[in-house]
């Protein structure tokens, strides 16, 4: 009896975290669609200056990885790499988008951005589940919690019985 309220109560406990799930997802979203907006003003001023010496956004970043300079071809580098990561994330956006409510969870983790991500834990508030996608994660996440306990406890349920019916076929052997 005691084992049951137990399931439960974890149950419920991994059900009211899992259903924060999509809370989560949507503040990441948010954080990427700031992410984006830096990354682009970034891009942007980069090409208007290599427009103003005639060249677009690759031949801006190979002249700057072709100069002997050091510090300018590790600038090109970062800039090949400021616009590698604007291009995920908006990928990632575009993913996030589409997705279906639960699906939604399989986008998150392609393409995922640690450091977005590190800053929404930072600053995550909780909310609670009224949309079909935190519902939906709610009740996944109770029938997972409840699924798991009895798992890790089917072993010594099994014993125990076994001890018990041991006892009733032979009153004399100890418990």
């Amino acid at each position: 009896m005691i084992f049951n309220r137990f399931a439960l109560f974890l149950a419920l406990v991994v059900a009211i975290f899992s259903s924060q799930l999509p809370e989560f997802a949507q503040q990441y979203r948010q954080r990427l669609g700031g992410a984006i907006d830096e990354l682009n003003h970034i891009v942007a001023d980069f090409d208007a200056d290599a427009a103003r010496q005639g060249m677009d956004h690759s031949d801006g970043i190979a002249s700057l990885e072709a100069n002997a300079d050091p510090f300018i071809r590790g600038r090109g580098v970062q800039m090949r790499e400021i616009a590698s990561r604007r291009d995920r994330l908006e990928r990632q956006v575009h993913d996030l988008d589409n997705a279906q409510p639960i699906g939604e969870f399989l986008a998150l983790g392609e393409n995922f951005d640690g450091g977005v991500a590190a800053n929404v834990l930072s600053d995550f508030e909780p909310a609670v589940p009224v949309t079909l996608g935190g519902l939906s994660s709610a009740l996944l996440g109770f029938v997972a919690g409840l699924a798991a306990i009895h798992l890790c406890a089917w072993p010594v349920r099994r014993h125990y019985r076994r001890r018990v019916a041991r006892t009733r076929r032979n009153p004399a052997f100890p418990a």
